[in-house]
């Protein structure tokens, strides 16, 4: 008898307890619900939303994870224009709108020539025409990746999404289109073709170190890298002569170019061109900064008086030519400044045969490998380079470049600096918003 009722009495307490463990369930599940359908936006992209602007934290796929791309399903955006830094600020921007939708990137179409108005005059030319595109996703891999257009299996299985414009389309707006796109029915789609502006003029919500990331993926094809070596070996070998005569005159005797030390060369981004002038005038005008235009005896003055620069030394103007208005650069540097540009250093010929988008490409990397650069905070192709050298700086373990002497450093010459120099510059890369590097600040961090 007392063991049957032990029998009951087991039985009516574990009934008892199985009905209490799944109310609670059942509660949890309910709980789960009601934020999933009341608080969207704390499931998956996180967002922070700061001066109108959403930024995306990726929880799902961070920058250290070996989740892959999707290789089955595609992004395309239309062509990419306008100069060749806002061309990787709008490829970039592309990539990381993809990796939020968990898709490959179809190869894009850049523009070698440019036309900001004359859109239908822009003449395409392939992103592996000038990057190397298996490098890129060797080195992107699990971040980003790009795809080819012969991967496509169904031309006709594709979804058109219009990206907003004007004042209406927010940066929430601009998100909130994104997020529903990633979802079915939308997501069932093999590609999202973009349509409408083109992906520089997108809403940004990606931080700093994330566009870092694919800009350190971009690697020049073999032909372009090899024009920047005959570039700076021109440029190097101007240096040797320069230290040679110097020392003659020390010594009084000849020296092999093997004994001398190497003479630095700075590589200056001077934009005193016609349609700078006008641009940055007007911006100054707009946004009450006295802080973009520099003249031609301003930036000379400035690259002079760089604490620490050894003399002699050659300096690389790095400059559009066809768009100057003032034909002489190359007088009034302090002495032991040595000036060149493209003819002068015997190296225009390069150039010549090149449109636009290579040409740019070329100096780009003359000045990203300068001993000094000196730049415009408010131009991106500056900007991009600064960036760069601050990423090579930070990965040789210096987290501050901004009180001592360093490799690779840069400075801004339309802000004063140091003893009537240029301001040191470096790329803050812990910001939350590309913002400040795409269109131009005078925030240099240092």
């Amino acid at each position: 008898m007392e063991s049957l009722c032990s029998c009951k009495s087991s039985k009516l307490f574990s009934c008892y307890a199985n009905s209490v463990t799944c109310k609670c369930l059942a509660l949890v599940v309910v709980a789960l619900f009601l934020r999933v359908a009341f608080f969207p936006s704390a499931v998956g992209y996180g967002r922070t939303q700061q001066n109108n602007l959403v930024f995306i934290h990726s929880h799902s796929l961070s920058l250290n994870s070996d989740y892959g791309i999707r290789r089955d399903k595609f992004l395309e955006v239309p062509q990419i224009v306008w100069g060749l830094n806002n061309q990787k600020i709008a490829f970039a921007r592309a990539c990381l709108t993809a990796r939020m939708l968990n898709r490959t990137l179809l190869m894009p179409s850049l523009s070698a020539s440019l036309f900001y108005k004359e859109i239908d005059r822009l003449q395409p030319i392939s992103f592996d025409k000038v990057f190397q595109f298996r490098r890129f996703n060797s080195l992107c891999n699990g971040f980003v990746r790009l795809g080819q257009h012969s991967a496509l299996t169904n031309r006709t299985r594709e979804y058109l999404l219009q990206k907003g414009s004007g004042r209406r389309w927010t940066a929430e707006r601009d998100f909130d289109q994104l997020r529903q796109s990633s979802k079915d029915p939308i997501d069932g789609y093999e590609t999202i073709r973009i349509t409408g502006k083109n992906p520089f003029l997108w809403h940004d919500h990606w931080p700093v170190k994330d566009y870092a990331r694919v800009f350190e993926c971009l690697v020049l094809v073999d032909e372009i890298a090899k024009e920047a070596d005959k570039v700076v070996s021109k440029i190097r070998e101007k240096g040797r002569e320069v230290g040679s005569k110097t020392e003659s005159r020390q010594y009084g005797v000849e020296l092999e170019d093997s004994s001398l030390q190497p003479v630095p060369y700075v590589a200056v981004h001077m934009r005193i061109e016609i349609d700078w002038m006008i641009h940055c005038k007007k911006l100054e005008q707009r946004s009450n900064v006295s802080q973009i235009c520099s003249s031609r005896e301003e930036i000379m003055e400035r690259v002079g008086n760089i604490v620490g620069l050894q003399t002699p030394a050659v300096v690389y103007l790095a400059v559009a030519d066809s768009l100057l208005q003032d034909s002489s650069i190359l007088s009034g540097w302090k002495e032991g400044l040595l000036p060149f540009e493209k003819k002068k250093l015997g190296v225009d010929e390069i150039y010549e045969k090149y449109p636009y988008l290579i040409k740019s490409a070329i100096d780009y990397e003359v000045c990203l490998r300068a001993d000094f650069f000196v730049g415009n905070s408010f131009s991106t192709f500056s900007s991009l380079i600064a960036l760069e050298r601050t990423q090579k700086i930070i990965k040789m373990g210096i987290s501050n470049s901004c009180s001592i002497d360093v490799r690779w450093p840069s400075y801004a010459y339309n802000i004063l600096g140091e003893s009537n120099g240029p301001q040191r510059w470096r790329t803050n890369m812990s910001d939350s918003s590309f913002q400040a590097i795409s269109y131009g600040s005078n925030k240099i961090s240092c």
